[in-house]
């Protein structure tokens, strides 16, 4: 008697059938395999230096990267003239916009979602996967889904904990941070590599996360140095054109050219620094919740003469620079520039002082700013948290201060005898030319290389 197979079974057979060559299609592996990873932010890819000097070093050992994040603002020259770098441009979602602020959230994550899995699973088998967290709400459940459909190898780049970040504007107890909270901690040990900023952070993920990190500390690429004095005036003549806080005032000489700064002789095209030029300070800041810039502001109102150059956009920068407008400093000059990503390097190395006003959500991250000003052999004032030290030597780089009043009187004091190069500014400025650590090519190659090679 002839046995009729039950509708499901066939229905089911037939589905089986199809994921299997589905995800024979997905795992597709070619000759380039094993030479193709994807770096992926949910965020702006021009201001995540540290994923692209992650995409430049891998372009460096021959990898073909595809970068995936958001394209608001113009990343490193380098980057975009790598040709082994594609650059694959998301659209930030916004989500519903009416209704409750948890139903614009939920929104924007399911469409996230749908946006991640179309892109990722579009593109060539990539061999790994390299993810930054923050922001990893949804990306690190996506990467891995991707990663596990693919037969992909997973690497999560642990900046700082996203629910720690989102607790600054809405309190630990909300059902928000709760959620992200435990989203990172079940989605977190899936990787099959994890990367963190500094040796506080590796012990929290082994000890609260069950997750074993690799410490790679940021380190300045070559492009944070020193500038020569030539490249100083050529900056400031420039910033001069948009910013009157870098003009020299007063009467025009015919065969010089002159900054706030800096003199350019035009018969021989010499440049030298003015004896009577103010302290350039420079504190960069996406200006954000963990910055609390009215404590520089204070600081400065006791200050001797001095540009103080706050570089940098985000959301609270309106804010402050309607404070800045109201204060009546009377031997400062506050300029807040944003510099195109050549520029600011420059800036750094002929800047006098740096100013970090970065706060830790988690205070297990370290500022990136401070690295690159280290780079350039410039000295840091910073404000205290639980593990700047691994960065910061108090008294030999740097100064730490825990509040206005205390930074007021480390400028006060380290600018007392500028431009004099024999005080403590300069003593900083020596130690740190003679105590210059890894760059980041060497930091990366020792630490990241053996996990992208390993079988």
């Amino acid at each position: 008697k002839k046995r009729n197979v039950p509708g499901p079974v066939v229905c089911l057979t037939v589905v089986t059938a199809l994921v299997s060559l589905w995800s024979l299609r997905l795992r597709r592996r070619d000759a380039g395999t094993e030479r193709r990873v994807c770096v992926l932010v949910l965020g702006d890819i021009g201001r995540s230096p540290r994923m692209q000097y992650h995409a430049l070093s891998l372009s460096k050992h021959g990898y073909n990267v595809t970068f995936v994040g958001f394209l608001d603002t113009k990343p490193h020259q380098d980057v975009l003239q790598e040709e082994r770098i594609r650059i694959v441009s998301i659209a930030e979602v916004k989500g519903v916009g009416v209704g409750p602020k948890l139903v614009t959230y939920v929104t924007k994550v399911i469409i996230q979602c749908l946006q991640l899995l179309y892109v990722l699973l579009r593109m060539e088998l990539q061999s790994h996967l390299l993810l930054q967290n923050p922001p990893g709400l949804p990306g690190i459940a996506v990467a891995w889904l991707v990663c596990v459909l693919r037969g992909s190898r997973f690497i999560i780049d642990w900046h700082n904990y996203g629910f720690t970040i989102m607790a600054l504007s809405h309190g630990q107890r909300h059902p928000v941070v709760r959620v992200a909270k435990w989203y990172e901690h079940v989605f977190g040990p899936l990787a099959t590599h994890n990367l963190c900023v500094t040796n506080a952070m590796k012990d929290d993920l082994q000890e609260n996360w069950g997750i074993k990190a690799t410490t790679l500390y940021d380190r300045p690429p070559s492009i944070f140095r020193e500038t020569p004095l030539k490249l100083q005036h050529e900056l400031f003549m420039r910033l001069a054109n948009t910013y009157p806080q870098f003009q020299h005032r007063g009467c025009e000489e015919v065969e010089v050219e002159k900054t706030i700064f800096s003199v350019r002789d035009l018969t021989d095209n010499s440049v030298t620094l003015r004896a009577e030029r103010p302290a350039l300070l420079l504190s960069s800041t996406s200006w954000t919740e963990d910055e609390d810039f009215s404590i520089l502001l204070k600081a400065l109102q006791g200050t001797t003469v001095s540009v103080c150059v706050c570089a940098g956009k985000g959301p609270q920068k309106e804010h402050y620079r309607k404070l800045i407008d109201s204060l009546h400093l009377e031997h400062v000059k506050i300029c807040t520039p944003w510099l195109e990503a050549e520029d600011y390097p420059v800036l750094l190395g002929s800047a006098d002082l740096g100013v970090c006003l970065h706060k830790s959500s988690s205070g297990l991250d370290l500022p990136m700013k401070v690295v690159d000003m280290f780079g350039c052999c410039l000295p840091v004032c910073a404000i205290h948290f639980n593990c700047l030290h691994e960065l910061v030597k108090h008294e030999e780089n740097g100064l730490i201060f825990r509040d206005s009043q205390e930074l007021a009187q480390q400028l006060k004091s380290l600018l007392s005898e500028f431009p004099s190069s024999e005080g403590r500014l300069g003593l900083f400025r020596r130690n740190l030319r003679t105590s210059r650590g890894q760059r980041w090519d060497d930091n990366w190659d020792q630490n990241v290389l053996p996990l992208i090679t390993a079988p």
